[in-house]
């Protein structure tokens, strides 16, 4: 790991930068082509290398500086920063503000902050390179920490430096940083979250108040999960997919099945009454388990199919359901690309964590045999997994 000591490691980097700016990541590139171009143009030209071309014609009768202590602690400062960038980007999201109800507490984590790094309360104010942020191209410690904090330590955090396709990786990153990790939505768009969110907010208090202490697993404390379904269906029809299959859980199965797939809410309540013929015939279901299907009509003028995937009482059992099902109509319809059917799973936060069967097919992923192009997964956490609280769900 780079720490602002190795002084001899920045020099180097410098050295091979002079000999050919090529040989260098492209984040010390930026900053010696920009910000730190004084440190290129005060360097000897025998460091550049035998035969090869000034970068920056020296003055004819004054001698090029040498390099100083002071260019020195630049340099490890500069270097100190871009760690202090990478490792937002890495641990960020152990700083985010996960938990509404505040019962956990935020662990401090040393390499989050600048003093780890060794900057002290007189370096808040000085102007760094931040050549390698998706932002501004400089900024002090002060408004820079501020920009991390926003962008991966808010309500929302980010873990994405695992992903091992640099492509994803960086266009994640840049999506994360340009705007600090915020949606930019126009006032429609507002208006459309703020009737689904209005919606599955007043199907809970309806059920609560008339069928008080039935069972049906709620969705109270994860209303959002509504309009972030209907934002995601407007999305991908946009994308040009034409088929949804959803897999679900009990946990706010009524919510979507009423607000979301557009069943009859008046059939919902025959259920909760318990006057479906069928159950009387031992042919029927709970109504948490049943699934449906429909067509959409978004606001952008497109069709979308929407299937909701019966679900059995082993949690997470429906998932290698859904992606079969998903595969096997992309490969009936020819979809080569694997673009015009999405498969979007919605996990209980516990069941995630507990269910082998979740790790057993997400390994099924990139397998030519199974893949489906990419699934839309979503975990519900309301802090609570039936009988399990969040201390007690993971190691």
């Amino acid at each position: 790991m780079l720490h602002g000591d190795n002084a001899a490691y920045l020099e180097a980097v410098l050295e091979r930068y002079l000999e050919d700016p090529a040989s260098v990541e492209p984040s010390w590139r930026a900053f010696f082509d920009g910000p730190g171009r004084v440190y290129v143009d005060g360097a000897p030209s025998a460091a550049r290398g035998a035969g090869a071309p000034d970068l920056v014609a020296p003055a004819p009768t004054s001698p090029a500086p040498a390099e100083g202590p002071h260019d020195l602690d630049v340099l490890r400062s500069q270097g100190r920063i871009f760690q202090l960038i990478n490792a937002h980007r890495v641990r960020g999201h152990l700083y985010a503000r996960l938990d509404p109800l505040g019962h956990r507490d935020v662990a401090q984590h040393p390499e989050l902050e600048p003093s780890y790094w060794g900057f002290q309360a007189g370096d808040w104010d000085r102007t760094f390179s931040t050549a390698t942020l998706y932002g501004p191209q400089s900024m002090t410690l002060r408004e820079l920490l501020a920009w991390l904090r926003e962008t991966y330590s808010r309500t929302i955090g980010c873990e994405f430096m695992h992903i091992h396709d640099v492509e994803i990786k960086n266009w994640l990153q840049a999506r994360f940083e340009r705007n600090k990790n915020h949606c930019e939505l126009d006032h429609d768009t507002q208006l459309f979250l703020y009737e689904q969110l209005c919606h599955a907010e007043a199907f809970e208090d309806f059920l609560h108040v008339k069928y008080r202490g039935a069972k049906r697993f709620s969705l109270e404390g994860a209303e959002a999960l509504v309009p972030l379904l209907a934002l995601t269906i407007e999305e991908v029809g946009r994308r040009g997919v034409r088929e949804v299959v959803i897999g679900m859980a009990h946990r706010g199965r009524l919510n979507v099945l009423a607000n979301i797939m557009g069943k009859k809410r008046s059939s919902i309540f025959t259920e909760f009454d318990d006057r479906d013929p069928e159950r009387m015939l031992g042919r029927g279901d709970v109504k948490y388990h049943l699934g449906y299907s429909s067509d959409v009509h978004t606001r952008f003028g497109d069709d979308v199919h929407l299937s909701l995937a019966f679900n059995p009482s082993h949690l997470e059992a429906i998932d290698p359901v859904v992606q079969g099902r998903v595969r096997a109509k992309q490969d009936r319809v020819g979809d080569a690309s694997r673009s015009a059917i999405a498969p979007v799973l919605i996990h209980g936060d516990a069941a995630f964590a507990g269910q082998g069967l979740v790790a057993e097919t997400l390994n099924m992923s990139a397998l030519e045999g199974y893949t489906t192009g990419g699934t839309i997964h979503i975990i519900v956490n309301n802090q609570i997994g039936f009988t399990t609280l969040p201390d007690d769900a993971r190691s």
